[in-house]
């Protein structure tokens, strides 16, 4: 049955606990068995059925890539960039701020240092044509408002969300170079998911079919832990302990000789892989690197079950929030982004353009809803659903005792104590909690706020 038939359903009203257990740590409706994946996964009927196999995978990324003006298609870019194209990317991120921004000494940045970042943009640079270039990241960086690592903030002392933070590109991530800073330290890029600024050094140009065939050809081998990492070597340390995220996809070099040394060491205890470097010149090199075996790794993207969403989405369990992939970790919408790229699945980067993209099974909800016809909904959701409420999302990964628990990457959550005045549990991480009880403010439940719930099927699914 599709998703969007549920709002119509009569369902019988749902009695759940009232009172739900209060550990010491605060967190209200969390005991042990709650953050064990295997608890979830039990009481699964089919955890391990394919809700999509490879070619319906594939069939929803590509609607994604068609349908949804957030996620950009380097394949269909022009050999020739305009300056209006380059301008519709720069423009939106390029004027100076206007409110007042702190930096991390608590004082006020001045306008006249706000207007040096969009200066330093250079959007009045922007040639009238220039062919399109090419490049591929060489490690984990920042995306950027501004082309400058200077970190501001909207009030004094929070200095956990930088609001010139965008988001972050990993190693293998194909980019379109739009743009160079006045300074010409930094690219303006494209990648398949956003378009910001990123350090020069992180970027290796390259031919375009090299750069957007990287990856996509086999073997290969896909991350499937929070993270893995390439042995230490002292000889190429572009490849010297690089990480590489959960759904990071790198070509294996299969026919490298059994008995040939990786940058000084034997190769059969790891994987030999291929990884982009950035050369002196700036020019993309492709080089050979170990990565371990004991790493966390598949040979493809894994099956999109159940089962996979909990155990993916449970390996990231306690890593601190990263505000756009700050702190070397990531938000809400990078979490549930990087547990179905691990699969395969194609998702917009912020939650903004996830809430509404049209690739997916979409039920919207506006404020004349009622939170009975809310509860109605919730109460059929499926482990893998993600449940949107304005700037943040939460992966549903069960019910226990009628009660909605969800796993997100979160600053915290706010709940009515026993004396119904609200208690905020500061979390500043990937977190599991109840849904129903959880406040969106002093007045509103959260449940009232859902403002969508997305559901990863093609089109018309059942």
């Amino acid at each position: 049955m599709a998703l969007t038939t549920l709002l119509a359903l009569a369902l019988p009203a749902h009695a759940r606990d009232a009172t739900l257990p209060m550990p010491r740590h605060a967190v209200i409706g969390v005991e042990d068995q709650h953050l064990d994946p295997a608890y979830w996964i039990a009481k699964l009927a089919q955890p391990q059925h394919a809700l999509l196999d490879t070619a319906g995978v594939a069939a929803q990324n590509r609607q994604m890539v068609q349908a949804d003006r957030h996620v950009h298609d380097l394949d269909a870019v022009p050999a020739s960039l305009t300056r209006d194209q380059v301008r519709d990317w720069l423009v939106p991120l390029s004027a100076p701020p206007t409110r007042t921004l702190y930096d991390l000494q608590g004082g006020e940045v001045s306008k006249a240092q706000l207007a040096s970042f969009a200066t330093n943009a250079a959007v009045d640079a922007v040639v009238a044509q220039a062919p399109a270039r090419y490049g591929l990241v060489v490690h984990r960086a920042d995306l950027r408002t501004f082309p400058t690592r200077e970190r501001v903030f909207s009030s004094r002392g929070d200095t956990d969300i930088d609001r010139f933070q965008e988001s972050a590109l990993f190693p293998g991530t194909p980019v379109v170079i739009a743009h160079t800073s006045a300074d010409g330290d930094w690219y303006f890029v494209v990648s398949p998911l956003y378009a910001a600024w990123i350090e020069k050094r992180f970027v290796a140009e390259g031919a375009r079919d090299v750069v957007l065939g990287y990856g996509r050809g086999t073997p290969s081998l896909v991350v499937t832990g929070a993270t893995a990492r390439t042995v230490y070597n002292p000889e190429e340390p572009g490849l010297s302990e690089l990480q590489l995220d959960m759904g990071v996809r790198v070509p294996v070099l299969n026919d490298w000789p059994a008995d040939a040394p990786v940058n000084g060491q034997h190769p059969y205890t790891s994987y030999v892989v291929q990884l982009p470097v950035r050369r002196a010149d700036g020019v993309l090199a492709l080089l050979p690197a170990l990565l371990p075996r004991t790493a966390d790794v598949s040979t493809d993207y894994l099956p999109l079950t159940h089962a996979n969403l909990l155990r993916q989405g449970f390996k990231f369990l306690g890593e601190r929030y990263g505000w756009g992939h700050s702190y070397n970790t990531r938000d809400c919408s990078g979490f549930v982004s990087e547990v179905y790229r691990s699969m395969g699945v194609t998702l917009p980067r912020n939650t903004s353009a996830q809430a509404v993209s049209p690739a997916l099974e979409r039920v919207g909800f506006d404020a004349s809803d009622s939170h009975e016809k809310r509860l109605a909904v919730l109460r059929t959701l499926q482990v893998g659903d993600l449940v949107y409420i304005p700037g943040h999302v939460m992966m549903v990964i069960g019910h226990d005792k009628g009660t909605t628990y969800t796993i997100h990457d979160t600053t915290g959550i706010t709940y009515r104590g026993a004396d119904g005045k609200p208690v905020r549990a500061r979390l500043n991480s990937v977190a599991v909690t109840p849904l129903e009880p959880l406040m969106f403010n002093s007045e509103q439940s959260t449940v009232d706020r859902i403002t969508a719930i997305q559901r990863i099927r093609p089109q018309g699914a059942p």
